[in-house]
């Protein structure tokens, strides 16, 4: 499937729709529908970098507040009817159909609830171009993008922090990585980690894709094909249970690992690291 979204698919809310806020991720604007005022602030300051009013949305979220409550510690449910998804938390509710690219969400008025519901529907979106999110840090050094993948503890926050000062900081949590042409482009996300620190909203050529791992010294050893790809299975974020989509990211997954450079990222919790980024 081709990583642009159909033009027919783009829209202008009409004037007379309720107000709210157009938010920019990964190159796919989406239109967060809210008649809440002070909700809407809270996006624009949540997102801000990622608020563009002048792009024409590629989908439209409506929100629904209801009042904060306690709910039970649930994990995320994904399931789907037709091009439908419907996405639950004890936090939320939400719908979202991939086709018309529009949906709601209802969920009390925090910001958690609804940076999930986003990073959901964006995994959706991707997994159906070849493209995904993964919990990994990235940034830009010399015009190109490197990522740093990895469970938790792995190193992300601190390759994050220990980056130099000629390179751009795109994550240190979750990168957004995303089918360009023959090759890979690696976008900011304001979806942050330990750091708290939103990520520059820019993209670039991806050049490498690195699974870290702490050890006495920095060296990058090559990770062969059938290791690369079930590494970067465990990492890529997918919620739902759907077996045509999980093929998808299968294929994508093993596409990726064709075209682009990956290897395993051995380094020591020192500033030289970022040596062998080049």
């Amino acid at each position: 499937m081709s990583a642009s979204i159909s033009a027919s698919r783009f829209f202008r809310p009409a004037p007379d729709e309720p107000s709210g806020t157009t938010v920019e991720i990964g190159g796919i604007p989406i239109f967060l529908q809210t008649d809440d005022v002070d909700f809407r602030a809270m996006i624009e300051q949540r997102y801000a970098g990622f608020v563009n009013s002048a792009s024409t949305p590629a989908g439209q979220l409506e929100i629904l507040l209801h009042p904060p409550k306690q709910h039970p510690v649930e994990d995320v449910r994904v399931s789907r009817s037709g091009p439908v998804w419907r996405i639950e938390r004890g936090d939320f509710r939400a719908e979202f159909d991939l086709r018309s690219r529009r949906g709601w969400v209802h969920q009390s008025p925090n910001p958690y609830s609804l940076d999930a519901v986003l990073r959901i529907i964006h995994s959706l979106v991707l997994a159906e171009e070849g493209s995904f999110l993964v919990h990994a840090a990235s940034g830009v050094r010399h015009g190109r993008a490197f990522v740093f993948a990895g469970v938790s503890g792995a190193g992300k926050t601190t390759m994050s922090r220990l980056a130099p000062p000629d390179a751009t900081l795109l994550t240190d949590e979750i990168s957004y990585v995303r089918r360009s042409g023959c090759g890979y482009c690696a976008y900011g996300t304001p979806f942050a980690g330990e750091l708290a620190r939103v990520g520059a909203n820019l993209k670039a050529p991806l050049a490498a894709l690195y699974f870290l791992e702490k050890g006495p010294d920095n060296r990058i050893e090559p990770a062969s094909g059938p290791y690369a790809v079930r590494a970067l299975l465990r990492n890529i974020l997918f919620f739902a249970h759907d077996s045509d989509l999980v093929a998808r990211v299968f294929e994508g997954a093993v596409e990726f690992v064709s075209r682009v450079p990956v290897a395993q990222f051995v380094f020591a919790p020192n500033e030289r690291a970022w040596e062998l980024v080049q």
